[in-house]
């Protein structure tokens, strides 16, 4: 069975745990926690989550390229749409959320601003917010140029798209982004949440999810 190392705090892994999810595919989920200090540098040289290790001393990191060797070694059912527009589509709008968006918000970022050039919470949250909003802009325009409008991203059932789309909406909120004015990005997002494979690959379905007491 395969690996996928992680961390419940990932959205990357979280876009690897929906596709898994959406296709059926058994896999074991071994939280970056857990393993040995050094342990997850030596498999995996980048050093960034999530690698998915499927045997053999195969190890793939980016979630981009883990998620193609899913849809190729696993094509049913596909992720993807079957026009070959709609499909050039669905990856355009997954790459200005994992290429853009995400690259210019993740945390190691935001750490190398505030304490490697100097710069206060309030210049971070510039940053953040700048980029967010520049980003889901251009998304939600994109789902409303559609000519064919569909419950999902671009399909009738969740894929390739929207599985980047979810948890990176997950990290807007997180990082205090509104997102009242993607009303197209909200419909899709209520129609995922609502799905299995989505809420099981969220982040405090996962074993390394901090628990807190319960109340006396």
């Amino acid at each position: 069975m395969m690996r996928l190392i992680s961390r419940w705090q990932n959205s990357a892994g979280e876009r690897v745990r929906i596709a898994l999810n959406l296709k059926g595919i058994a896999y074991h989920y071994v939280p970056v926690s857990s393993l040995e200090p050094g342990e997850y540098r030596r498999l995996n040289p980048q050093g960034l989550l999530p690698a998915l290790d499927f045997g053999g001393g195969h190890i793939v990191p980016q979630s981009s390229a883990i998620l193609a060797y899913i849809e190729e070694t696993y094509p049913d059912p596909s992720l993807l749409p079957e026009d070959p527009a709609l499909r050039a589509m669905a990856r355009g709008f997954a790459a200005h959320i994992a290429s853009e968006m995400h690259a210019l918000t993740v945390q190691r970022v935001r750490h190398f601003l505030r304490d490697d050039l100097g710069g206060g919470e309030t210049e971070v949250k510039r940053w953040l917010q700048h980029w967010l909003r520049l980003g889901f802009a251009a998304l939600e325009e994109t789902l409303a140029q559609r000519q064919s409008p569909s419950p999902f991203c671009f399909s009738d059932s969740p894929g390739w798209a929207d599985l980047h789309l979810i948890p990176q909406m997950n990290n807007a909120r997180r990082l205090g982004h509104d997102l009242l004015a993607y009303p197209l990005l909200l419909a899709v997002e209520q129609r995922c949440v609502t799905l299995d494979a989505f809420r099981s690959a969220r982040p405090e379905a996962q074993p390394d999810f901090p628990k807190t007491d319960s109340p006396a």
